[in-house]
């Protein structure tokens, strides 16, 4: 049904014939990366698909997966692992990713020289900080399993997530775990030398999982497939349009936090495109490409870190029948 549903949209080409309210919830405080959707709306790349959307900042992946697994949102953005942990979790209430925006997991351990830590070994008998919920925290003993560490070897310090960098500065704890584009700029933010921070992405030490993703409950897909499509189009259309002005894109954020930092988050975006979302794969097969396996690979590390007892299947995490044509979605 639902397939079927998707290709009369597509075949319509056409804007809603009524205009739809959606709200879209973010994973995270107003950031650079946001501008795919900030530009969407800024040029009306929403109302051109017949689509109202207001944008909220989000509190997590995990916050973002709940709040639209409850209806208190439509459509979010989440890191696809807590989408695998959420789904295996709770089978009955599936989410469903529908367009994978970073192509590769920004998840990573970052410290600072002054530690010592040269390599992910070296995090032995550590001392790691992180709020409990943090992604990079849970899937850290996949992170060590790839790395040859045991994962009990290191010790954890909770901390509420604006705390995380300014604790590391004070040296309470050696290193941190989080999304890489969000701990960078905080550090940097507060004074700390781009040269002075050390970053071990999961994706250079031997987990090459997929990253965020735009998400939706799967029955809301069903019920309302004309939206997420038209959701997905004006989401690639913004993309288009920060990869290729990533400057004259991040003035759009102030329209949903005035407070944001220009240049921060100009930064930011740079930082993003470039390690999550025009990697060799997006060039070469276009924005929200999945490869099956690597898909694959990702549910079945995520379960593993998460201890799953439901490993859910790919066709239960994400689909691809939402995406228009490749030859439209190339940067």
């Amino acid at each position: 049904m639902l397939a079927g549903a998707v290709a009369l949209v597509f075949g319509a080409g056409a804007a809603l014939a009524q205009t739809k309210d959606v709200k879209f919830t973010l994973d995270w405080a107003v950031q650079g990366n946001h501008a795919i959707w900030t530009v969407a709306q800024e040029k009306g790349y929403f109302t051109k698909e017949g689509l109202n959307v207001k944008i909220d900042r989000g509190f997590g992946s995990g916050d973002a997966v709940t709040k639209v697994a409850s209806g208190a949102y439509d459509i979010g953005f989440s890191d696809i692992n807590a989408v695998i942990k959420f789904v295996g979790d709770n089978p009955s209430n599936p989410v469903l990713g529908v367009f994978q925006t970073f192509d590769k997991t920004l998840n990573s351990i970052i410290t600072l020289k002054k530690s010592g830590i040269k390599s992910p070994k070296d995090l032995v008998g550590k001392n790691l900080g992180a709020p409990e919920a943090d992604s990079s925290r849970l899937m850290f003993p996949a992170f060590a399993k790839a790395a040859g560490i045991d994962a009990a070897a290191v010790k954890w310090t909770s901390m509420q997530p604006q705390l995380r960098e300014a604790m590391l500065v004070q040296g309470q704890v050696d290193a941190i775990s989080g999304f890489a584009s969000t701990s960078v700029f905080n550090l940097t933010g507060i004074g700390v030398a781009a040269d002075d921070i050390v970053i071990f992405p999961f994706p250079e030490n031997g987990l090459d999982l997929y990253g965020s993703t735009v998400i939706v409950r799967k029955d809301y897909a069903e019920k309302n497939p004309e939206i997420v499509a038209a959701f997905v189009r004006a989401t690639i259309a913004g993309l288009k349009d920060i990869a290729k002005d990533p400057d004259g894109a991040v003035p759009s954020l102030s329209k949903v936090d005035p407070l944001v930092k220009a240049d921060l988050e100009k930064a930011r975006l740079k930082f993003v495109l470039d390690r999550a979302m025009l990697t060799p794969s997006i060039k070469a097969n276009g924005f929200g490409h999945v490869d099956p396996a690597r898909m694959q690979k990702s549910i079945e590390v995520a379960a593993e870190a998460y201890a799953l007892k439901v490993v859910p299947k790919p066709e239960d995490i994400y689909t691809t029948k939402f995406l228009p044509p490749a030859d439209q979605r190339k940067p």
